[in-house]
């Protein structure tokens, strides 16, 4: 198996019932998954559990990843940090499939408290089987990790 059939996932503890939920739906659907933790519901700081999984994105290591935390914000600032990170904040479907479509997102953040877990599995699904459009979207893209003087 090579890294692009693997779904890396993280979270915080708020985001943590959840991933644990989305795990196991994308397991029993095929997908093959790395859990970057946490792996309970203690509290813990959300940076510590999102820069390992944003790093490998960045690095090209994984093609794509799932985060959460309770409101998506603090994880997806988090991934953000990175050059070659594109994180997205998804709370519909449709917000997820225009995150892949026209941003190349290649992070889906999700925010635990705010969405079902159902709801989530679909825009998780979405996501992951959404391809970017490119094109008109292309230049647009490569601006977003151009560095400001």
């Amino acid at each position: 198996m090579n890294n692009s059939e693997i779904i890396p996932m993280a979270s915080d503890h708020a985001g943590f019932e959840l991933k644990e939920y989305l795990k196991q739906e994308l397991i029993s659907q095929g997908y093959n998954i790395k859990d970057y933790g946490t792996f309970s519901t203690d509290s813990c700081d959300y940076p510590d559990i999102i820069h390992p999984i944003a790093k490998d994105i960045n690095n090209g290591i994984y093609p794509l990843g799932i985060i959460m935390c309770g409101s998506g914000n603090g994880v997806q600032m988090t991934a953000n940090k990175y050059l070659n990170v594109r994180c997205a904040l998804c709370w519909n479907e449709e917000i997820s499939s225009l995150a892949r479509q026209h941003n190349n997102a290649n992070i889906c953040s999700l925010p635990a408290r705010f969405i079902l877990k159902e709801e989530a599995l679909k825009i998780v699904l979405i996501f992951l089987n959404t391809d970017y459009e490119g094109g008109r979207h292309q230049k647009r893209v490569e601006k977003i990790s151009t560095l400001l003087k």
